[in-house]
């Protein structure tokens, strides 16, 4: 991907250069080191790719912002998950896609999975700006989009996670914040916009209001929530006391509300009709299987992080699943990432995800800036990339 910059950028790595990006990075978030692998390299992405991407974004869009959507979408909520409020449409949007071939070997972005939730936004801008200040990137590339600098993008951030709130008034929330893989952005996020993360377990309620006890023991009135809980995750966690239950009616404004991460999700693959997206079905709408299983992928609608996912699955594998729980599974053509990072060993095949807010009034999403990870194994994720260097989160620097 621009060759000229790849091999120049290789060619300057040093490894102090990256233990001195480790370190800024760490030191931005107060000593906060991420709990993933940050990549020996960002990635330079070509206009001709660049166009590839935004084409995909507006037609995935196209589809969240018709009118029907709600309608079809309502099949993602089961209602165990309810949550009192929902916003008119979602707050954030994250669009991941791996960089692929076509049939005839051009270059074609492939939709692995959109997302109406937040993503690590304060936390990717700090690691594109280490990337700049540390390794030469070229001027002319850029990791924001829409014209957007430092400045204005966290204003952005900062008008759409507080509104009319003042920064006291506005936490993040999260289940046991510390030990999660994400954690850094919430510092970053904290330190930023002068938010409070508040482990759920710390939420407060007293009637309608919700509150939370400073360090000082105070207690400060909570008007909005930045919604980083993911519904999967709580449901595993056993046991947890806690005062908050989103069911229940509160004075408060979701900043993501919970909804949105299930009706623009793994749910929302199989209505996209588009070259940029793998062909997807139902498990439970399929009469028959026919065809070869190990063309595909078998995802489970309700998981995170690629929790129950199977590469080449088998006909034992899928009548294995009770026919009442099929609705709960799709079917997704296996698409075949490019190794197409050259690295200082064997090359790495890379994801990348746009990012996009929502503001209230706006008529659709707006793409701010991108989070890439990258891969050596059969699938991007920690446990394919384990031993192995130049790989994990990194950042996209584009031709626009």
């Amino acid at each position: 991907m621009i060759p000229q910059f790849r091999k120049a950028y290789n060619a300057a790595f040093t490894e102090g250069k990256y233990q001195a990006f480790l370190e800024e990075i760490a030191q931005a978030a107060d000593g906060h080191h991420p709990r993933f692998h940050i990549a020996e390299t960002p990635i330079f992405v070509p206009k001709e790719i660049t166009g590839h991407l935004m084409q995909a974004c507006d037609e995935i869009i196209d589809l969240i912002t018709r009118a029907d959507f709600k309608e079809l979408s309502k099949g993602a909520l089961l209602p165990e998950n309810y949550v009192p409020g929902e916003t008119e449409h979602t707050t954030f949007l994250v669009c991941d896609f791996g960089i692929c071939e076509d049939e005839n070997g051009d270059i074609l972005p492939q939709l692995i999975e959109a997302q109406g939730f937040p993503s690590l936004f304060v936390y990717q801008d700090l690691c594109a700006r280490a990337y700049r200040q540390h390794f030469d990137i070229p001027k002319d590339l850029n990791h924001l989009f829409g014209g957007l600098t430092a400045e204005t993008y966290l204003e952005k951030l900062r008008r759409v996670i507080l509104g009319d709130s003042r920064p006291e008034n506005v936490v993040l929330l999260d289940i046991a914040p510390h030990k999660q893989n994400t954690q850094v952005d919430f510092w970053v996020t904290q330190k930023a916009l002068g938010i409070h993360v508040v482990d759920l377990a710390g939420l407060k309620v007293s009637g309608r209001d919700v509150y939370y006890l400073d360090e000082r023991g105070r207690r400060v009135p909570v008007e909005r929530i930045y919604n980083r809980v993911i519904f999967d995750e709580l449901v595993k966690t056993r046991g947890l006391k806690r005062e908050f239950y989103f069911k229940d009616e509160h004075d408060i404004r979701w900043v993501g509300h919970p909804h949105w991460f299930f009706r623009i999700s793994k749910h929302t693959l199989p209505f996209f009709k588009s070259k940029y997206v793998p062909a997807t079905f139902f498990l439970g709408e399929m009469s028959s299987l026919t065809g070869n299983l190990e063309d595909y992928v078998l995802k489970p609608l309700y998981s995170f992080s690629g929790e129950g996912v199977l590469i080449r699955p088998t006909l034992k594998d899928i009548e294995a699943i009770p026919s009442a729980e099929r609705n709960k599974y799709i079917l997704q053509k296996r698409v075949n990432y490019l190794p197409i990072i050259d690295t200082l060993d064997v090359p790495a095949k890379a994801e990348i995800r746009m990012m996009f807010v929502w503001e209230d009034e706006a008529p659709r999403p707006e793409v701010l800036t991108n989070l890439v990870r990258l891969s050596k194994g059969e699938m991007v994720g920690v446990k394919y990339n384990m031993d192995k260097t130049w790989v994990g989160g990194s950042a996209g620097f584009f031709e626009q």
